[in-house]
């Protein structure tokens, strides 16, 4: 062999491991690619609610006898819900019985116009996160929110303080949801929250700039800025200001800015949610959240829970600002102040419920 073959052979060799390096690196990176794609469409619907029943003390699980007792329950409420209704009951007719419904059921199919339980979707499961079935998504020893601080502003009441239910003066003092603004509860988040009702659904679209989370309910679409910083020029969207970045398979969100409308118990101006989303196997997402807002609480707290994949995809909730209903709630209000003033009562403060 000469000596130019001995030299190309060699160098060919000595290649070998170098190139077989190389494919076991990339194999590596694809497959750390592939665990932290969040990519999809998925619920939260649960009937773990995220404040823990004060009754269950320190206890962060349910018994497999409470979670077959519980789950057992809504799938019998689910059988009532979906028996035929007499079409000629009338507008009150046709009700479940409502002992066999869950309070906030009964009170949501009580009116005309009211959802019964076949309209409804809050979830049939109690939530499980790394198998364990939870009794809420907060993760305090008692699974309650901290104490506030003395110097800290009381938490509204519903309503988030503009008014709500009982407040009828103007459209503004109607919740956002109400309004087709925003997802009601705190679908939409941060921190994201299931509404204990229905479409309770999400699509996460993944790319190497950008998280978006589009939530079904009421449509909205949350962009999460993949290695941005906050903005700093004053302005709150309505979903706050969300940047991201990768710790290992995890991806971590911050969200500052968060507009007084979508407050947390109380907190938002100086409020920070830090929330992580990872991989849990093929269909799960485990979902965790971190609520930082020196002026209101000691120090930081949250929750978690898991997100689990949906079987469909959704579509738009055609909810719209205006909601025809909105301006009968307000015109029947005028109408009762107008009663009130002719008998000479005046009309109530704050308007007529």
């Amino acid at each position: 062999m000469n000596r130019a073959l001995m030299l190309v052979v060699g160098t060919a060799l000595c290649a070998a491991p170098i190139v077989f390096a190389s494919q076991v690196a990339v194999a590596a990176d694809a497959k750390a690619s592939a665990s932290a794609d969040l990519s999809g469409f998925w619920s939260n619907a649960t009937l773990t609610p995220e404040q823990r029943p004060a009754k269950l003390g320190a206890r962060s699980t349910y018994t497999p006898d409470e979670v077959k007792k519980m789950e057992g329950a809504v799938a019998q409420e689910v059988v009532e819900g979906n028996k035929p209704t007499d079409p000629n009951s009338g507008a009150e007719g046709g009700k479940e019985d409502p002992a066999k419904l869950r309070p906030e059921f009964a009170a949501a199919g009580g009116d005309v116009g009211g959802y019964n339980r076949g309209w409804l979707d809050p979830g049939s499961a109690i939530m499980r996160v790394h198998g364990e079935p939870r009794t809420s998504f907060l993760t305090t020893p008692d699974g309650q929110p901290p104490a506030r601080l003395p110097a800290a502003a009381p938490q509204p009441g519903f309503g988030g303080g503009r008014g709500g239910m009982g407040s009828f003066d103007n459209p503004e003092n109607r919740s956002l949801g109400e309004r087709c603004i925003m997802g009601f509860g705190r679908n939409a988040g941060p921190p994201m929250l299931p509404n204990g009702f229905y479409n309770n659904n999400y699509q996460f679209l993944q790319t190497k700039d950008s998280f978006v989370i589009e939530v079904e309910m009421v449509h909205d679409t949350r962009v999460v800025r993949i290695g941005g910083t906050h903005r700093t020029d004053g302005v709150r969207p309505w979903m706050g200001d969300s940047v991201g970045h990768w710790e290992g398979n995890t991806l971590v969100v911050e969200t500052t800015n968060i507009p007084a409308a979508q407050a947390y118990r109380g907190s938002w101006q100086n409020l920070k949610v830090t929330e992580r989303f990872t991989r849990d196997g093929k269909d799960r997402v485990l979902y965790q959240y971190t609520l930082d807002d020196p002026t209101t609480w000691a120090k930081p707290w949250g929750g978690e829970y898991e997100f689990y994949k949906l079987d469909g995809v959704i579509y738009e909730y055609a909810c719209h600002e205006g909601n025809y209903a909105l301006p009968g709630m307000l015109g029947g209000a005028r109408r009762q102040e107008k009663e009130a003033a002719a008998k000479g009562g005046g009309a109530s403060k704050g308007g007529a419920e």
